[in-house]
């Protein structure tokens, strides 16, 4: 009898806290980690690749994950964005370096080139079919629910009406980091770090065209003696000449070479179109921008027809309902990615993602053609570069996580943002079920480790690496790595900084003036360098810039030595006075004298 009345008791205590804290299986993850009086554990913001990869990997770790997204299908750039052209993650060896999710959503789809309704539709299926995964399509973020300065939910405009949802842990990828933003994490703009904040990056609208010769195009591309140009049965690159040919109606408008990607009935979607002047955190800007590209396109197509080989009969069938925008919001994280840690293939001890891609800045207004600052083997992303600083409870992954502006031209492209959506899912299941923040993660070694072992039994590439770069090993790449920095310098796709060129009076001129520049000093613009440089002019514009008051070059080159600004090393490779210098010896100097400038 005694056990039947504690029985009875045990139940009607069950029944009891069912009332307050509900009993929905729906509301219970496996590792019984919700909260009480939460909604989830996990609430994902966007929904482009990286937001879908962070809410599949939450919810596959057993997590109740709410993605929401506010436009009416996921995939983002890739499918709303039209941006069916993916910019792979390979090695030097052709591998590719991003595995996990992104592999499954690779071969999903059929590689690199893929039909965008294939693409939506997996997407969509991939988030609904999860047990824990619950999607909310057009439903917008409104601001964050905060608790001094831990986040703990967001309001959000679903069909009109506003509502709140809560959580433990709050996953950003929004593709300018607009929750993170709002929550109160630093952030810099565009080239801000570097001195060029208000430089606007061009935006893309990729556009649709149908009665495309393939036969033709890929004849013409692979035939056309360009070793850079190409084609396959569903990709095809090239056409940078026509491209560049081309004189906007639209002063603020470039047409470049094309990258071009098959549909599957037929259409080709086109990556070529530059738009200068937009703002990419203004909704209207945006607007204005896709407005300004559908006009010039009634141009653009009779040239295209005209001068492209295979496209003679090529129509207009719209464009994409999103720009792609390369750069916007850059927050500042535990970690700050940066050029020297892409250029120099750097691992890191709490890696979630090994990548590769060119560093690209795409052009500004006034520019013809963008800058490939350089060109990486292998490098990884830390753990510590998704956790914003003065925000708890939150990460942030995709091109607005905490890259510095110029490793951002390689980290921002999509498969990095998707694997560190996938390791924040796997983080998130770690931070919850250790009950350990985000925060002290980022110092935890165990922590990492256990969350790294995870992901590599998810299929993730996460092994050690050491890759050593030959053009470090030169004497003047002390100077190059400072000019890199500010965006003075850059080495291509082949890495090659010139530094064994005679220098020439517009390489030294512009060396000094770019750099001076960004040492917020007003210095005289240089234009009266001798024609050829000679060591002795050299160094006398050196020295008026450090306003070093000498005459003799002996003692403008004592002056120079007392300040740092000359060195032993870099005498000993100048030579005599009359002798023309090697870039090698203007970069060290010039990176010296902006040191000397900004002390």
């Amino acid at each position: 009898m005694k056990k039947e009345k504690w029985a009875v008791i045990l139940l009607l205590c069950a029944v009891a806290l069912c009332g307050v804290f509900g009993c929905d299986k729906d509301t219970q993850t496996p590792n019984g980690t919700i909260e009480a009086g939460v909604d989830y554990d996990v609430i994902v913001v966007g929904g482009d690749p990286e937001g879908v990869c962070a809410a599949v990997s939450s919810a596959r770790s057993g997590l109740k994950t709410l993605l929401i997204e506010d436009d009416h299908a996921l995939g983002g750039l890739m499918t709303l964005g039209q941006l069916n052209f993916i910019d792979i993650c390979e090695d030097r060896q052709g591998n590719i370096l991003t595995q996990g999710l992104f592999m499954e959503f690779y071969n999903a789809v059929g590689g690199t080139a893929f039909d965008v309704e294939t693409a939506k539709q997996f997407f969509y299926d991939w988030v609904v079919n999860e047990e824990h995964a619950t999607l909310k399509l057009n439903t917008a973020f409104v601001e964050p629910v905060m608790d001094g300065d831990s986040i703990v939910g967001v309001v959000v405009n679903e069909n009109g009406e506003e509502k709140t949802y809560t959580a433990s842990r709050i996953i950003d990828a929004t593709v300018d980091a607009d929750v993170a933003a709002a929550a109160g994490a630093p952030y810099t703009v565009a080239g801000e770090d570097y001195g060029e904040k208000d430089r606007q990056m061009g935006v893309t609208l990729v556009f649709e065209l149908s009665g495309v010769n393939w036969d033709a195009v890929t004849d013409y591309l692979e035939n056309d003696d360009n070793t850079g140009t190409g084609a396959t049965n569903k990709a095809a690159w090239g056409y940078s000449r026509e491209g560049y040919g081309y004189e906007p109606k639209d002063s603020m408008m470039r047409l470049r070479g094309f990258n071009v990607a098959r549909q599957d009935n037929g259409n080709v979607l086109i990556n070529a179109l530059i738009i200068f002047g937009v703002d990419p955190l203004s909704e209207e800007s945006k607007a204005n921008g896709i407005a300004r590209a559908q006009k010039e396109l009634e141009y653009i197509v009779p040239y295209v027809r005209e001068n492209f080989i295979g496209f003679e009969n090529a129509e207009l069938v719209g464009t994409a309902e999103q720009l792609y925008v390369r750069e916007s919001r850059h927050i500042i994280g535990e970690y700050q990615l940066t050029i020297d840690d892409v250029l120099e293939n750097r691992d890191q001890w709490d890696k979630i993602a090994i990548v590769a891609y060119p560093a690209d800045i795409q052009p500004a207004a006034g520019q013809t053609y963008g800058v490939v600052v350089g060109s990486p083997d292998r490098y990884a992303i830390p753990f510590r570069s998704i956790v914003p600083l003065d925000v708890e409870n939150m990460l942030v992954i995709g091109r607005s996580a905490s890259y510095t502006s110029l490793a951002a031209g390689s980290a921002r492209v999509i498969p990095v943002g998707m694997a560190e959506g996938e390791a924040a899912g796997v983080a998130s299941a770690y931070s919850l079920n250790h009950d350990m923040s985000f925060r002290d993660m980022t110092t935890n070694e165990k922590a990492i480790a256990d969350v790294q072992k995870t992901l590599k039994q998810q299929g993730a590439y996460l092994d050690d690496f050491e890759v050593h770069e030959t053009f470090m090993d030169h004497w003047a790449y002390p100077g190059v790595k400072v000019l890199r920095s500010l965006g003075i310098v850059s080495g291509g796709y082949g890495n090659d900084y010139g530094l064994d060129q005679e220098l020439s009076k517009d390489r030294l001129q512009n060396l000094l003036n770019n750099t001076m520049s960004k040492t917020g000093k007003e210095i005289e613009k240089v234009t009266d360098v001798s024609d050829p440089v000679t060591n002795l002019s050299m160094i006398a514009v050196t020295a008026r810039i450090a306003e070093i008051d000498a005459e003799s070059y002996d003692a403008q080159i004592a002056a120079l030595q007392e300040k740092g600004i000359l060195t032993d090393t870099i005498l000993q490779h100048m030579g005599a006075e009359t002798d023309t210098p090697m870039v090698a010896e203007a970069v060290m100097i010039v990176a010296n004298l902006y040191t000397f400038m900004v002390q």
